[in-house]
């Protein structure tokens, strides 16, 4: 299976994960964030990736994508897994389809992007006339995913729309947000060719070969700790130290230590390549995958204590309604079983963070799924069916 998680992204998981819709084939919509209005005449100043990325993941979390991208720098967020809806375009009651979901996968990407932005003293009148770094990485993940490289509705030139619902359901490939079916936006108005690698819309000189290629120096965040060069703190210490234990640590003169250095970033990239990773999924800089699998957890935020949900299972459904015995950990589950489409998120009658009678009920329809029968799928969590829970759904179970 591809990676749920780009490899090099930076992680800020919103939850709230939904299913698409499997009878339509595999989507890919172009956004660009169009934040300011500027004009040739009258150029604004760029509006930065920190900035979008803090928007998305507060106020603007109700029409938040899957990716964030910055063509300037190639920094990468991603907000929801390949596998979930994301938020981005209209779905209107009278839509034949959920436009989100229309698709084995529908990944949408923002470009930090307005016309006629200004970073510096340049300004650039459209998407393709930026670097467009990253853009090849982020590329070759969407076509993991069995996203062709096409046009259906033709690649975006200019800010018109072009929608035809027919298209729409029956072919798989790239849209812009301009050709999707009772939305009203027409962004992005370029985007990059296929085989574009970055460096703007004209073709690049091919450069000489590099023997020594630089360590990859860029960082992400995974359950809001951060990883990659010049990354800082105990978790860095406790990666190094678990890659020495695996025989990874040629690269270190001395430590490892709480800084991340480029020899952190040699010795990852060593054992990525054990793991049979190649090219960017192996650049040394952590994917929530292999760091599960060097470390056998995730650090950070995401974690559920089995005895914690155990008790509140028994308890909540007792107890005044919405009591919430270990609320925090009870919504990581919650949150998993919405986007198994074993609880409605639209409706608020389970009591986030509240272990009761339909979180019982949709926990046993999980169990179920386990091939479970009987008092072994009564609703209670056992380690065996939580484990595969968070194994899908980026958490990790103590006790």
């Amino acid at each position: 299976m591809p990676d749920l998680w780009m490899p090099g992204a930076e992680v800020h998981d919103l939850g709230d994960h939904a299913p698409t819709d499997q009878q339509y084939p595999p989507k890919a919509i172009a956004h660009i964030t169009w934040d300011r209005n500027a004009t040739a005449a009258a150029p604004q100043d760029w509006c930065t990736f920190d900035s979008l990325v803090s928007y998305f993941t507060n106020e603007g979390a109700s029409s938040a994508p899957h990716i964030i991208w910055d063509p300037f720098s190639g920094r990468i967020a991603q907000l929801f897994p390949a596998n979930s809806r994301s938020k981005s375009v209209l779905s209107p009651p009278g839509s034949p389809t959920r436009t989100n979901r229309a698709g084995q996968v529908v990944i949408q990407i923002e470009a930090v992007f307005f016309p006629y932005c200004r970073v510096g003293t340049q300004v650039y009148a459209q998407l393709t006339d930026t670097p467009c770094a990253g853009w090849d990485r982020l590329h070759a993940w969407i076509s993991s995913w069995g996203v062709p490289d096409t046009w259906p509705m033709g690649r975006p030139v200019d800010f018109t729309g072009h929608r035809n619902e027919s298209i729409w359901e029956s072919q798989g490939g790239w849209y812009a947000h301009a050709h999707v079916p009772l939305n009203d936006h027409t962004d992005p108005g370029s985007w990059p060719d296929f085989g574009q690698t970055g460096g703007g819309s004209q073709p690049q000189p091919n450069p000489a070969p590099a023997p020594d290629p630089a360590p990859a120096r860029y960082q992400t965040t995974i359950n809001g700790l951060q990883y990659g060069y010049g990354a800082q703190g105990d978790q860095v210490t406790e990666v190094g130290q678990a890659l020495v234990a695996r025989g990874f640590g040629s690269h270190y003169r001395s430590g490892p230590g709480p800084d991340w250095t480029d020899a952190d970033t040699e010795n990852y990239a060593d054992y990525q390549a054990s793991l049979g990773y190649s090219g960017t999924a192996a650049d040394g800089v952590p994917g929530p995958e292999s760091l599960q699998r060097l470390l056998g957890t995730l650090p950070g935020g995401n974690s559920v204590s089995l005895a914690h949900v155990i008790a509140a299972a028994n308890t909540d459904p007792g107890a005044e309604q919405g009591h919430q015995t270990y609320g925090s950990e009870v919504t990581i589950v919650q949150n998993a079983l919405c986007a198994e489409g074993l609880l409605d998120p639209s409706n608020s009658a389970w009591g986030r963070g509240s272990f009761g009678t339909m979180t019982v009920s949709a926990y046993s329809a999980w169990q179920q799924r386990c091939n479970y029968s009987g008092s072994a799928a009564d609703g209670i969590p056992g380690r065996d069916s939580l484990q595969r829970l968070g194994a899908a759904h980026s958490f990790t179970v103590t006790d």
